[in-house]
Order: C-alpha cells, then structure tokens, then sequence
C-alpha cells in the first residue's frame, strides 16, 4: 500500500520529529498541512479525480478546490478518504497522526481533545478514522507464529447490559494474531471465540500455503499442515525453532497500551484499536515522517461514517 522504502533491521536509524518542529517547521497553518496531503495523495501535483479517475482537472472557485472535466463533480484531498465529512482542519488531522504514531501506547481522546482544542467526541471519532489507515491486506509465507489473548475486564464486574458474553477466560474478548519472523510484521484482529474453525479460518486468510506455523498446544491449531507446537501446558515455551515468543511480545504491547492509556476497548470497536497496534508495529522501523505517510496513503480509499461509529 506504501512505496516508502525499507530501512535495515532495528531503530537506531530512525530519524524522528519533534513536536515544535511539526507545528512551527513543517505544519505551520492549514496551508501547509493541505499541501502536505495533496503531495502524498498526487504526488508530483499528478492531480487525479477521486470519482472517476481522470487527470482532466483544474482549480475551481467553489468550496472545493478542484473541479473534473470529465464527469464535472467538485472535489478536495479529503474526498475519497475518512477525512471526507469532517470539518475539522487538516492541520489538527495531521497533527492527531503524528500523535497516535509517535506514542507506542496509543493516545487517548481526552489528550487529543486538550492538545487539538476540540470536542472529546470529535477525538474520538478522528482517532477511530486514522486507525483506518493502518488496515493493511497482508498474506505471509515462510514462518509464522500463531496464538491468541484476551483483552477487557472481567464479565462478572460488569453491569448485565454492559457484558458482551464473548467467550473467552473470565469473559474477555478474544484476539487472534500471526507474525511472521522473516519480516517482524503481525497481524491480528478480535474473533467470536477460540474455535478450531475460527482460528483455521484466520490462519488461511492471512498465510500462504507451505509456511511453517508455530503455536502453542491449544487443540483449535490441531490440524494444520506444516505445523509444530510447544506444549505450555506442561512448562514447555522454546523448543528449538519452536516458540511463540515474537506474536506474544506483540500482545504485551497491546495490553500495556490497554492498561496505559485506553483503560477499556469495547468489543464493538476492538478490532480497530488491535488494527492500531498492528499498524505502529508493522512501520516502526520507518522514518517518523515514513510512518506518517503511510498512515496518509492508507487513510485514501477508506470510510467511517460517525452513524457507523455511533451505531
């Protein structure tokens, strides 16, 4: 989805973005945040029509910018993105991405409603739309680990309304996750259960046929060809090349911004904070001004309604 370039192994030569060098450098007014999207969405101002794709274009007096030759509808660089019903100013948008890309333990709306200066509800519904943009189709080969955690409080210390009866110990939601080791890249998203035709299901949506698959002992990974676990319930965590250990440092990084910062994630949008976590994981040896990029080309494409949200 991105054509940024791939730096070597490890983070030391990242190169990062203070916060005054994004507002008073290179962010200083809407002007240069509009500029900066339309560059990542056009790049070398090639200027195409989201709604039919043409490059017959020009600049219009209108509350859109832009007008199409083609099939003469108005448009802006939000159209055609989550961005797209939203009045709140590019610049704020960039500045939420940064943000919630720079922070490993995610953000929250109450930090992103003081820093921007706007409504908490506003926070909330802009952040849930940046997560869009780290959804990424992604199918590994080579070798992977499997495995699965539980996020959220215990069902029992909830009001009746408020349980959500996923099952899942003490009633936590269930969260199903692959690495590969050759690329360090996850992926991961909530499921109905632990059940053997979830997890195979999942596992056939994101790996290749002929990958290796390591897990644990759990019977729902019973079989799938090419695969070898360790058995934790007798103590057993390394064997060899057989271990869980990578997917599982993952989950430690989802559950400190869990217990950090968002304190709850409901099981209606759990997926997108998951799909959040995954994202900062897959891009962190990306440039700071990389991973935002990527986070902009991936938000092009995309929709949230706030009646979606709300729903």
């Amino acid at each position: 989805m991105s054509d940024v370039t791939h730096k070597a192994p490890g983070r030391s030569h990242r190169k990062g973005i203070g916060f005054l060098e994004l507002l008073d450098k290179m962010f200083p007014n809407e002007e240069a945040a509009t500029k900066w999207f339309e560059e990542q969405r056009w790049p070398g101002g090639k200027r195409t029509c989201p709604h039919c794709g043409s490059i017959r274009t020009t600049e219009a007096k209108h509350k859109m910018p832009y007008h199409c030759k083609d099939c003469r509808k108005y448009f802006s660089v939000r159209t055609g993105t989550v961005m797209r019903s939203s009045g709140t100013p590019l610049r704020k948008w960039v500045i939420a991405m940064y943000l919630m890309t720079t922070n490993l333990k995610g953000v929250s709306s109450m930090k992103l409603h003081r820093d921007l200066g706007i409504a908490q509800s506003t926070a909330w519904a802009l952040a849930q739309k940046i997560r869009q943009g780290w959804i990424e189709d992604m199918k590994f080969e080579g070798t992977v680990e499997a495995d699965e955690t539980f996020i959220g409080g215990k069902e029992k210390n909830k009001h009746e309304h408020k349980r959500s009866h996923v099952q899942g110990p003490g009633g936590k939601a269930v969260v199903v996750g692959i690495k590969n080791r050759e690329t360090n890249k996850v992926v991961a998203k909530p499921v109905p259960d632990r059940s053997k035709e979830e997890i195979h299901g999942f596992i056939d949506e994101h790996v290749k046929e002929g990958a290796k698959i390591y897990s644990d002992d759990h019977r729902s990974y019973n079989g799938l060809s090419n695969h070898e676990s360790v058995n934790h319930s007798v103590g057993e965590y390394v064997r060899e090349q057989a271990h869980t250990n990578g997917v599982e440092s993952f989950w430690a990084t989802l559950k400190r911004g869990y217990n950090g910062t968002y304190h709850k994630m409901s099981p209606k949008h759990l997926e997108r904070y998951v799909t959040e976590f995954a994202g900062r994981h897959n891009t962190r040896d990306l440039d700071t001004i990389e991973q935002m990029i990527f986070l902009a080309k991936g938000m092009v494409g995309k929709k949230l309604s706030y009646a979606e949200l709300k729903g």
